[in-house]
């Protein structure tokens, strides 16, 4: 699992059982072929995932989902860092409390407060 989600982050090839189950029935668009303009849903997706099914080794994936294009990949990734406490992603993490998004904001925002209070 964590390792489908890794890759889904890294823009990578997954299996598509592993689609279907992170993204629920709207999933299958992904699965046809054609090209789409909301692919950040899969990296959305494997970093939603990585909040209930967690390795160590997703912390490098997570921390650099934090400079993603897409504002959801951004604000989900600040997410994981909070659940995860990856202390690593502090000064990432932290920027992003100047986000151009509000909801990427209030989430780098609670992060970096968990994290603060983590090193207390």
């Amino acid at each position: 699992m964590v390792a489908g989600c890794i890759r889904l982050v890294r823009r990578q090839d997954v299996d598509a059982a592993l689609i279907m189950a992170l993204g629920g029935p709207g999933a299958g668009k992904f699965l046809d072929g054609r090209p789409h303009v909301d692919r950040y849903w899969l990296r959305v997706w494997g970093l939603r995932g990585l909040l209930w099914s967690w390795d160590e080794s997703a912390a490098p994936a997570v921390q650099a989902a934090l400079a993603d294009e897409s504002w959801r990949v951004r604000e989900m990734a600040a997410k994981v860092v909070a659940k995860r406490s990856i202390g690593d992603a502090m000064s990432a993490v932290a920027q992003l409390r100047q986000d151009p998004v509000l909801r990427v904001q209030a989430a780098a925002e609670r992060a970096v407060r968990l994290l603060s209070q983590a090193r207390a």
